[in-house]
């Protein structure tokens, strides 16, 4: 763990909750993405898609960065892009091998569930603020065994704005009956999570192990190493 100077314009009270992002915060999103991704292009091309791999997963990851990364109409983007039509016999292999891998490549980072369950046996409680949709965000808690331990989830849906907008981290602190100084947010993105978490005066905390950016300088309160390190910046604060 790496302590920052923690912002003047932030009061500091007793932590009374974590909030936590979802994808490469406590779950390595992009390794699963990156995955699903290989293994789609591959079924494709067994199926009869006739273009290089990597120039596909190129032009998959292209259209997901500038669309969106939940983009759940990928598939058909490309191909329509790319070949002028839809071949559904290519499209439906990409969609089921995407599928079967994504089962098998969601998996949390090391420690976080050590670290939720020592949060909680302090009377820490937890909730998610969450860039995905509403049902994404459900699949992917309640896959990885986690909806036991949040109190309140929102999700692009419930505000229809994504982080730096202040209405998620409103919503969030709205539901749990909390103010911003009682509570820090823990994320990966420094130009969303941490930097609209601390617009709102909340503390904050990097996920720099899930960090896809090379970010040099991220802004927040603390840095993580490993997610199990905010259960010592808790403590320290609370003492």
């Amino acid at each position: 763990m790496v302590a920052a100077g923690v912002s003047q314009q932030t009061r500091i009270n007793m932590i009374k909750a974590v909030i936590f992002d979802i994808d490469n915060t406590l779950m390595d999103f992009m390794k699963m993405k990156r995955a699903s991704v290989n293994a789609a292009v591959d079924a494709m091309i067994d199926a009869g898609l006739n273009i290089p791999k990597q120039e596909m997963i190129d032009k998959i990851f292209k259209v997901y960065w500038q669309e969106g990364i939940e983009d759940q109409n990928i598939f058909d983007k490309v191909l329509l892009k790319e070949f002028g039509q839809i071949d559904y016999k290519i499209l439906a292999a990409g969609i089921i091998g995407y599928k079967k891998a994504k089962e098998g490549q969601m998996t949390l980072y090391p420690h976080v569930k050590m670290t939720l369950t020592e949060l909680m046996r302090m009377g820490i409680r937890m909730g998610v603020v969450s860039d995905a949709p509403r049902l994404s965000v459900w699949l992917r808690i309640v896959g990885l065994g986690l909806h036991h331990y949040f109190e309140h989830v929102v999700a692009f849906d419930d505000t229809g704005e994504r982080k730096p907008s202040p209405k998620p981290f409103q919503k969030i602190l709205e539901l749990m009956g909390i103010s911003s100084g009682e509570s820090i947010m823990v994320g990966d993105w420094a130009e969303r999570d941490i930097a609209g978490a601390k617009n709102m005066g909340m503390l904050t905390a990097w996920a720099k192990y899930g960090d896809e950016f090379n970010t040099k300088e991220s802004g927040a309160d603390y840095e993580l190493i490993d997610i199990a390190d905010i259960i010592g910046i808790v403590k320290k604060i609370n003492a």
